[in-house]
Formats: structure tokens, C-alpha cells, sequence
């Protein structure tokens, strides 16, 4: 085991390996509510979706740790969780079993991407400005959900949204997790995320906002069956074959791209893994994230991506996979805990969709706002997202405008073709739509 992972060669041992690799599960242990909650909304049985979020984790990560041997962790995208059940099912209307067909079409294509090396040309065809903004979007959109779901914001007759009830219980306990869940990450706890949700989770208990358990089956049973979302990707299949499908289906793909990539490049660099910069078994990596989103979608749930909580991980030494490997084993673990479904309430979740959409936000500052032709197709981007409540929306209006204004500005040799394509299927998706 230890020359299969090449301990010696990058000085770890058992001990780190194992630290690192709890350490990065609970830093992304909030997943395994804040998914079934969002998916749940979606019309989706929340103990089906639970037991799909940590299989769907567990095996991922475990292909990422055996065949990759990178301290990469993944689980259900935060962002693309959002996008398949606000936007596609409640937005569009469309079924969740014709959405999961979607994640599932979206994995197969990345596969075959990345075995045939067209993923590279994919990913530089698109101008890393936009990557950046379609990034902090997604952020925006996922803060945006977490303050609307928990009262903090609402609708407004006079300007559309406003300030709710702050003298709420309800909205208190939420601030009062979002303030818990700071404090946390301000001083360096990696896992303040989901400890703020366990604090959260019990001040509510206390004053009678938060369902206490009776004993110890409120907190650890059986794992929930699957039966409700199993397959039924596979059997809705046929139903994919729209223009609004299709769009659906490149959001999917395109933000699993930025996600994967991006996470990778961040965790191998922490690590120390990068070789003349270059990303040793990228294409592993690659493979072991689409397998992991065709996996999700056939046992039921949105597109499963890599974590940059990773780097949690690697921070305390994690440098090889079996740090995976560990976090995989409690992703399993965790499949008989689904009980607690019923005390971790949109109170405890809300504060984590802010805090995530703070670190996403943070890709802001490498958009190269200071040249106008960039600014104006990044702004849209990021802005369409919450406003609309639709990321394809967000992506879609921001890769309209950049041909625009490259052309204008002179620059339109720059325009990879590719994007000139991605800019008349977005029209057509405006006049789908309309």
C-alpha cells in the first residue's frame, strides 16, 4: 500500500494520510444535507437523494484515490445541485427524471471527452475571463437561494426583493448559524461549515426551532432505499432530445469542467504535486470525476464534481490517494445517519449556501475588469445568475455578448470557433424559450 501510493516519495505516512482525509470530510460533510434539501425541492425523496449523495461521493472518490492517486475528494456539485432544481425542474418545469437524464448525457459526454482529448480543446476554447465570472455567478445565485430560502430576503411588490422579518425565530437561528459558521472560518477551522450546522442545529433544539431526537434511531438507522430515484435516469433517457434540454445538458457539462479543472489544479499545486507545470494524470482525474457524475445520476442525484474543501485535506498533509481512499470510507460510514434529515432544517443549511457562494465569489478578482470588451459579457454573466435565478441563463447571456464585443473592440481573431457556435445556440435558446 505504501509504494502503491509512494509514501516515502512524498514523505507522508498512514497517520497524515488518514487525518487529512477526515479532515476533508468533514470540511464537505455539509453536502450530505444541504443536497437532499435542495433536490428535495425539487420533488425529489430526500432519504433516496441522501443515500445517492454519499454513494455517489464514496465511489468517486474512491476511482479519484485508487486509479488518480490524488488527495481529491468529490461529491453532488454546490451550484449544479442549485441549477437542476431551481432552474431546470422548477424553472422550466421539466420532470426530475428527465433533469437526472440530463446529469447522466452530461457524464457519458465527458467521458468520451476526455479519452478522446477533445476536453483540452474545450476548455481553451473558452476564455478564462468567462470561466471566472461563470464561477462567481454560480456563487451569487447559491447565496441568493440560501437567504431567500431562510426568510432573510424576500419578495417585495414595491422593488422585487427586500429585507424579511428579522425579529423572525426562524430567521434568527439563521443568522445566528451564518454568524457561528464566520466566526468558524475566520479563525482557520476548516470544517467550520459543518461545525457551524451542528451548533446551529442544537441552539435550534433548544429553543424548540429544531425537531429534538428521541433517541438514538433519530440519529443512526438504516440506509434509505433508493428505489425512488434509482435508474430512472436511464428510463427518462429518451426525453433529453430538446433544444432546452441541450442547453441544460452544456450547463451541466460546462460548469463540471470549470469545477473539475480548476479544483485539481488548486489541490495539486497546494500539494506540490504540479511537474513542470504540468498536471501528472490529469486525464485520470478527468475520468474519475465523469464516472462519478454517471454514477450519481443513475443511483439519483445532480452532477457530482470535485471539492475544493481538498484542500482542507491537503493543508494538513494529505499528498497522495488513500487520503481519498479514507474519506470515501466515510462517505459509506455516513450512509446510516440519513435520520438526522429531520433535524438538519433550511435554518442549519442556509448559512452553508451563503458561505460557499463567499468563497466562490472570490474568482472576481481574476476578471480583468480594467478592459470593457471583457467587463461588460463577465458582468452579465455573473449578474443574470441570481436575477433570473438561472445559471444557463447567467452563462448564456454573457457568451452572447462576448463575441459582440470582441469583434467590436478588434479582437475577434481571438474568438475560438467554438464560441461563436456556443452564441447561436444560446439565441436559439432565448427564442425556445420564448
Amino acid at each position: 500500500m505504501k509504494k502503491y501510493f509512494q509514501f516515502e516519495e512524498l514523505g507522508t505516512n498512514y497517520r497524515t494520510e488518514f487525518t487529512a482525509g477526515l479532515t476533508t470530510f468533514l470540511a464537505m460533510a455539509y453536502i450530505l444535507f444541504v443536497n437532499p434539501a435542495t433536490l428535495g425541492d425539487a420533488g425529489m425523496d430526500k432519504g433516496a437523494v441522501f443515500a445517492a449523495t454519499a454513494i455517489a461521493a464514496a465511489v468517486g472518490t474512491l476511482i479519484m484515490g485508487l486509479v488518480a492517486k490524488y488527495p481529491v475528494v468529490l461529491a453532488p456539485g454546490m451550484g449544479l445541485n442549485a441549477f437542476f432544481a431551481y432552474t431546470v425542474v422548477i424553472g422550466y418545469g421539466i420532470p426530475w427524471e428527465t433533469a437526472l437524464a440530463g446529469v447522466l448525457a452530461s457524464g457519458i459526454i465527458f467521458i468520451v471527452l476526455t479519452l478522446t482529448g477533445l476536453r483540452e480543446i474545450i476548455i481553451n476554447a473558452i476564455p478564462q475571463n468567462l470561466k471566472m465570472a461563470v464561477g462567481a455567478g454560480i456563487g451569487l445565485f447559491i447565496a441568493f437561494i440560501g437567504l431567500t430560502s431562510s426568510g432573510i430576503v424576500v419578495s417585495n411588490e414595491a422593488t422585487f426583493v427586500g429585507i424579511g422579518d428579522v425579529t423572525s425565530p426562524t430567521v434568527l437561528l439563521t443568522i445566528f448559524g451564518l454568524v457561528i459558521s464566520v466566526i468558524l472560518l475566520t479563525k482557520g477551522i476548516k470544517a467550520g461549515i459543518f461545525y457551524g450546522m451542528i451548533v446551529t442545529a442544537i441552539v435550534g433544539m433548544f429553543v424548540g426551532l429544531v425537531p429534538v431526537p428521541s433517541g438514538i434511531n433519530d440519529i443512526v438507522g438504516s440506509v434509505p432505499s433508493l428505489a425512488p430515484t434509482f435508474g430512472q435516469a436511464f428510463l427518462h433517457f429518451g426525453d433529453i432530445f430538446t433544444i432546452e434540454m441541450l442547453v441544460v445538458i452544456l450547463t451541466f457539462l460546462f460548469v463540471d469542467f470549470f469545477d473539475t479543472a480548476g479544483t485539481l489544479v488548486a489541490v495539486a499545486t497546494q500539494a506540490g504535486l504540479v511537474k513542470d507545470n504540468k498536471l501528472p494524470r490529469a486525464g485520470k482525474a478527468l475520468f474519475s470525476d465523469s464516472v462519478a457524475t454517471v454514477v450519481g445520476a443513475t443511483v439519483g442525484t445532480s452532477t457530482t464534481t470535485t471539492y475544493v474543501e481538498s484542500t482542507a485535506g491537503v493543508g494538513v498533509g494529505g499528498r497522495t490517494g488513500f487520503t481519498a481512499v479514507v474519506a470515501a470510507g466515510f462517505f459509506l460510514l455516513s450512509l446510516f445517519f440519513s435520520p438526522l434529515l429531520g433535524i438538519v432544517t433550511s435554518q442549519v443549511t442556509a448559512p452553508a449556501l451563503i458561505i460557499v457562494g463567499v468563497m466562490m465569489a472570490n474568482q472576481l478578482k481574476h476578471v480583468e475588469w480594467d478592459k470593457f470588451e471583457i467587463a461588460v459579457p463577465a458582468f452579465f454573466t455573473v449578474l443574470m445568475m441570481p436575477l433570473t435565478y438561472s445559471i444557463a441563463t447567467g452563462i448564456a447571456v454573457g457568451f452572447i455578448f462576448y463575441p459582440i464585443t470582441m469583434i467590436v473592440k478588434g479582437r475577434g481573431k481571438e474568438i475560438h470557433p467554438i464560441m461563436y457556435g456556443l452564441a447561436i445556440i444560446f439565441i436559439l435558446y432565448f427564442i425556445f424559450l420564448n
